[in-house]
């Protein structure tokens, strides 16, 4: 009786409009750019798992940037209170203000953070110059393809105005280059000390912005490891 009761109910439903993107029918263009327009998510996705499984100072930081760039995002929205474009042509909106889009300064800002990072904070470890130069040019341009698209997604979708994916992206690259600054000059200086807190290392949380290519350096010791391993388990075994 209770279950008919609050099924009867004129209760009103809304959606989580987090991953709500609408594209229109039959349109496989607008399928493929709506699905391209949910890489804001993803990012913020990856940063959690990072955060989780790695614990690195930096990408703290870096993540702390993006979250600073969404709130700067919403106080702008609500000072200039400028509509999105085509109103009701979408049924679940996160806000009714389009300018700036949050997704075009959100991708821009992970994009001009991270080309920054790769061409000034990450340094050649090897002598394997001319390749590493490439699969930072090759990553390059795959992160810039990515900007491009989700940028393009939002106004073909009808989210945005061009103006508004503009301005966005112009507010997402010059937070990112300041964040980027302030991180190097302000903030790594500080991290060896944040990491010796006790609270840091019950949490296993770690610096490692003295070492130039942490991916190379890992790959490096746990395979030392590895091999140590092995010889030693090799030598029981004898």
């Amino acid at each position: 009786m209770a279950l008919e009761e609050q099924c009867s109910a004129p209760l009103r439903w809304r959606s989580i409009s987090l991953t709500h993107v609408e594209f229109p029918e039959d349109d496989l263009t607008g399928r493929m750019l709506a699905y391209i327009s949910l890489l804001p998510i993803a990012i913020i996705v990856g940063f959690v798992t990072l955060i989780v499984f790695k614990r690195e100072l930096h990408t703290i930081s870096f993540f702390g940037g993006v979250i600073l760039n969404e709130g700067v995002n919403w106080v702008l929205k609500h000072i200039l209170r400028e509509p999105r474009p085509c109103a009701g042509s979408h049924t679940n909106l996160p806000s009714e203000y389009g300018m700036p889009s949050s997704h075009s300064q959100l991708i821009w800002f992970f994009v001009v953070y991270f080309f920054l990072f790769l061409y000034l904070r990450m340094h050649q470890t090897n002598n394997a110059r001319c390749v590493d130069l490439l699969w930072r040019h090759i990553l390059s341009i795959i992160l810039l393809g990515m900007a491009l698209s989700v940028s393009y997604s939002r106004v073909y979708l009808l989210y945005h105005t061009w103006s508004q994916v503009v301005y966005g992206g112009v507010a997402g690259t010059t937070i990112g280059i300041i964040w980027f600054f302030f991180t190097q000059e302000v903030l790594t200086p500080l991290f060896p000390k944040i990491a010796a807190w006790p609270i840091s290392e019950y949490f296993l949380v770690r610096d490692t912005s003295l070492i130039p290519n942490i991916l190379w350096f890992e790959y490096t010791v746990t395979r030392s490891e590895a091999r140590n391993r092995q010889r030693k388990l090799g030598t029981k075994l004898q």
